[in-house]
């Protein structure tokens, strides 16, 4: 009598994806250190194993609670601790709000992004910063918050209203944060992006360079950031942006081609991520930009203004994506 063995269901189940990577520091230093025209071919051919590497996906940001900040980042003129001249204001009503996302939208943007420089959102903040999101949600477009530091109900709540992502960055590596910030630890940050990505929110997450730090300290930021698990689905790269009056004026400027590296690096550990050219752009030339564009950057910050410090404006950036046979993501073929 012939009998029909049985296959247990979970044999059945289909295997498990691999494991995420984990990188460890002198391995990112490595990659570093790669000749400059190795390593861009190398972050190339990553780029293009997941993305369209003619293809730029527009942000624009917001800052809806502009100064007065109880935070001691040493690169931020919104601090309360520093004379800069940026004033504090109070939060945006809502129907300016929706108008400026209205027009973001008619620029081409395809998310956009509200920053309030708060410690954290207080209980009587959550309700209207909710309704900013929904009322964001309703045209159409991506919406990405940044508020300080969260806690999980407040998390929840963002989520709730529609929120897609939540942006907190780590600014640099561990070791070297405590030179630039001391009213919020690096476990602080750590416990908000966990808060965010509980709650069920993508996370952008990125980092700043041309703080006065080292190439290890890139290295350790990058793996901070490779190593979350899983990694930030977004990563904007800023290079700072010297304001008079913050502790960092006059830090020597950083190396044009150490900031490309670090886009390279990071397409390279974090290969499905969006990686955003943010802060600094209105300082680079247009080759510079096309370089990290070689590189795998594929997001930048779109309109005339990032919160307080200029940004190239929307007229020039069509411009150079024409010229570079570049197409906006959402818009078609070229």
């Amino acid at each position: 009598m012939n009998t029909i063995a049985t296959v247990p269901l979970s044999a059945l189940k289909r295997p498990a994806p691999p494991a995420q990577p984990r990188w460890r520091v002198d391995e990112i230093e490595t990659l570093f250190a790669l000749p400059l025209m190795d390593l861009l071919y190398r972050a190339q051919q990553v780029h293009r194993g997941h993305f369209d590497a003619n293809e730029i996906q527009l942000s624009t940001l917001l800052s809806i609670k502009t100064g007065g900040c109880a935070e001691d980042c040493g690169y931020c003129p919104q601090s309360a601790h520093f004379d800069t001249g940026v004033a504090a204001g109070k939060l945006m009503p809502l129907e300016e709000v929706v108008e400026a996302a209205q027009a973001a939208k008619d620029q081409g943007a395809t998310r956009f992004c509200m920053g309030a420089a708060w410690r954290s959102p207080k209980p009587r903040d959550m309700e209207r910063v909710t309704e900013m999101v929904r009322e964001v949600k309703a045209l159409g477009l991506e919406t990405c918050m940044t508020l300080g530091m969260l806690d999980a109900e407040q998390a929840r709540a963002l989520k709730d209203a529609g929120l897609d992502y939540y942006n907190h960055n780590l600014d640099t590596a561990p070791e070297y944060y405590g030179r630039i910030i001391g009213t919020r630890t690096y476990q602080d940050r750590l416990d908000t992006l966990a808060h965010v990505r509980n709650a069920g929110l993508s996370v952008c997450c990125g980092g700043i360079v041309g703080l006065g730090e080292g190439r290890s300290h890139r290295a350790g930021l990058i793996a901070q950031l490779a190593n979350l698990d899983p990694y930030p689905e977004s990563v904007p790269i800023n290079n700072l942006v010297q304001v008079e009056g913050t502790p960092l004026a006059g830090t020597d400027p950083l190396d044009p081609f150490e900031f490309v590296r670090t886009v390279a690096v990071a397409r390279i550990t974090m290969p499905r991520a969006m990686v955003r050219l943010s802060a600094g752009r209105e300082q680079m030339d247009e080759a510079l930009q096309a370089l990290c564009f070689l590189a795998g950057a594929n997001s930048i910050f779109y309109g005339d203004k990032l919160l307080t410090t200029a940004n190239p404006q929307g007229a020039r950036d069509r411009a150079l994506l024409d010229r570079l046979g570049m197409r906006v993501q959402g818009e078609g073929a070229a």
